[in-house]
């Protein structure tokens, strides 16, 4: 396994926190576009507007993948449609439960659960290796668990395992099984551009049967992205929540831990509280919906410290897993190496 290049550990740091920074826009833009549509035809069920977005999200981010690669998608290995098919089963999943679980609990409980995988991972890999997490994986762990529950302003009163809450526990089970996915060495060669067209298909072909059985007529698949604030939004969700972030992801996680790369995907939520702060405000006056913003915290603040504090730790300690084989191959090559 030849090793990485020289200072990509950090540069893959960078990466995954500007893919982060992009989730964490995803939040309330979901849950402006969910109130929008649901206002409009309420109807029809959350699966329904769950699915028919995830259709239409990652459809068309994959056309736009397609489109990139086309002269070199005829090469598209089996490890590759392996890789991607993985891929894109377990986000498939993971957002179809976290999705319809945000539209029956409160977005800071779901912030919280959704990030129940940084404790499953560490168990995950200290159970393969038949050892106990080092005190600095423990340490983190606790960190990040302590600061997205300040940041969220969860609580035992507040806290309360019906279907929404459900739902996002095991959406983030199988997130858990995504990011170990992708970390496997075997796809260590493959393409990034080539996999990621792969899983935004598999995501697109798994969800669109549920919206077609979810609706009642055929202007149903229309209807709720006829408008501008509607379309707006979904623009927001492809270019920046699905195009810039999975690609990122995909490319860059290879370079650290599942470890580490876990508890950086804790960061998501403090990013997600920075865009509450102004984002709902500007969505309520193109969509002509009640969401209003959010406001500077304490907990705010000391939330973020502690994921800060957290992800400081476990970058520090020494990788205790192999990572994937980091080979010139794997840099995409859609007509000059670039990164994604």
């Amino acid at each position: 396994m030849p090793p990485p290049p020289p200072g990509a550990h950090w540069k893959a740091l960078r990466m995954l926190l500007v893919a982060n920074l992009f989730w964490g826009l995803s939040f309330p833009t979901m849950k402006a576009l969910g109130a929008f549509q649901q206002a409009g035809m309420p109807e029809h069920s959350s699966w329904f507007f769950t699915a028919l977005c995830l259709t239409y999200r990652f459809g068309l981010s994959a056309a736009i993948m397609l489109i990139l690669c086309r002269r070199t998608i005829r090469d598209l290995t089996r490890s590759e449609f392996s890789e991607g098919l993985g891929l894109g089963l377990f986000a498939a999943a993971g957002l179809m439960f976290q999705m319809d679980g945000l539209a029956h609990t409160s977005a800071s409980t779901s912030a919280f659960l959704t990030q129940c995988y940084c404790v499953i991972i560490p168990a995950w890999v200290a159970l393969r290796q038949r050892e106990l997490p080092s005190i600095i994986t423990f340490c983190s762990c606790v960190l990040v668990l302590a600061g997205v529950a300040v940041l969220s302003g969860i609580s035992l009163d507040n806290l309360r395992l019906g279907r929404g809450e459900l739902e996002t526990i095991l959406g983030s089970i199988i997130f858990t099984g995504q990011i170990l996915w992708l970390q496997r060495p075997c796809f260590a060669k493959n393409n990034v551009f080539h996999f990621s067209f792969v899983m935004f298909l598999v995501i697109a072909l798994a969800c669109a049967p549920i919206a077609l059985m979810t609706s009642t007529r055929g202007s149903d698949l229309v209807k709720p992205y006829a408008s501008f604030a509607s379309a707006l939004m979904l623009g927001i969700l492809i270019v920046f929540c699905t195009f810039g972030s999975y690609l990122l992801m995909n490319r860059w996680q290879q370079f650290l831990s599942s470890v580490q790369a876990g508890l950086i995907y804790c960061v998501e939520p403090m990013f997600a509280s920075l865009f509450a702060l102004f984002l709902p405000g500007w969505f309520s006056v193109l969509a002509n919906i009640h969401y209003p913003n959010e406001s500077v915290t304490a907990s705010m603040l000391l939330g973020g410290g502690l994921i800060t504090v957290a992800n400081v730790l476990i970058q520090l300690e020494p990788v205790r897993e192999p990572q994937r084989a980091t080979s010139p191959t794997r840099a995409p090559n859609v007509s000059a190496s670039q990164d994604a």
